[in-house]
């Protein structure tokens, strides 16, 4: 059932954002395994289209926030407001009551609101003077940054970013995907007015896909490739800080859900090698002397992959 699902979102996804086919692998392997993704781009490259179709797909709501400098935790969590006709306070919901949430431009915002939000994601309930409203699942949370401009903003801090599953980086779709796009355009698409999507799958759907995932096989081989290879980020000379346990769990999660997607009950090495970037560079911190010298996170975990041999 959840590869039948996943394709028929996958090709309809790829029909309105045209070669962007990473960022909709990586981040439905996140949605089905329970995770959020933080996203880099510069902007104008379809997440907020992306998002819309994913919402219409699985008969999801979804709501966006443009993050600014002056957003409050309560603009997105909500607020009691007084009811001067009927003498009591009555509960205001904010955006965040939804499934799927876009916090675009979240570096933009400061930290007593980025911290509500994440805090959010890893209790999936939202607390209001005393009172704890639980969300539905699936509950979602896509969160960009712009890596291009950096006054005016607020970078997540490390402890912070490391409650996403993922990040994922994504750069222009290419002349030939730019140049169907105007063709698109030309012809009548218009991404503000979009036409609904026929939903392929429901909540109670994800939620029967994610007990499959459960059920997929994970021989021991896998389990300590995933160890050695998270171990040996904080071994790097030039990491500051290497992943933490929860990287650990966030890599096996998501590889047991890849190999769902790929139609597989058993996850294999090449399934962890190729979502150990886009987990792991997140969480990997490295010293600000290596920056100089123009080391990166994906460098060193590309270095990692090589030494550390996988199982056959």
């Amino acid at each position: 059932m959840l590869l039948n699902i996943a394709n028929e979102i996958k090709s309809k996804i790829n029909n309105r954002v045209l070669n962007q086919e990473n960022l909709t692998d990586l981040a439905l392997t996140s949605l089905f395994a329970g995770g959020h993704v933080l996203i880099e781009g510069v902007p104008g490259l379809a997440k907020t289209l992306w998002v819309r179709s994913l919402a219409q797909l699985i008969s999801a709501d979804c709501n966006r926030v443009q993050f600014t400098s002056d957003l409050m935790p309560s603009d997105i969590l909500g607020t009691k407001v007084f009811n001067q006709q009927t003498g009591s306070f009555e509960m205001r919901r904010g955006p965040l009551f939804t499934q799927l949430f876009l916090a675009d431009e979240i570096n933009r915002t400061p930290p007593k609101t980025q911290s509500a939000l994440l805090e959010v994601m890893e209790e999936r309930a939202i607390t209001i003077d005393g009172q704890t409203h639980g969300l539905n699942e699936p509950f979602f949370v896509m969160a960009t940054q712009n890596p291009i401009e950096y006054e005016g903003t607020y970078p997540l801090p490390e402890a912070l970013t490391d409650r996403f599953m993922m990040k994922i980086l994504i750069t222009y779709p290419g002349v030939p995907a730019e140049k169907q796009m105007l063709q698109m355009y030309h012809e009548g698409f218009n991404a503000a007015v979009l036409p609904d999507l026929a939903p392929v799958c429901s909540a109670e759907d994800i939620k029967a896909a994610r007990r499959e995932i459960q059920a997929v096989t994970v021989e021991d081989g896998i389990f300590n490739y995933i160890v050695s290879l998270v171990e040996t980020t904080r071994r790097v000379g030039a990491v500051q800080f290497g992943a933490s346990p929860r990287g650990s769990v966030a890599l096996l999660l998501a590889a047991k859900t890849y190999a769902a997607l790929q139609g597989r009950d058993f996850v294999i090495p090449d399934d962890v090698h190729f979502l150990a970037k886009p987990v792991l560079r997140h969480r990997v911190i490295v010293k600000p002397e290596a920056e100089i010298e123009g080391i990166t996170s994906d460098k060193v975990i590309d270095s990692i992959l090589s030494q550390v041999k996988a199982p056959r």
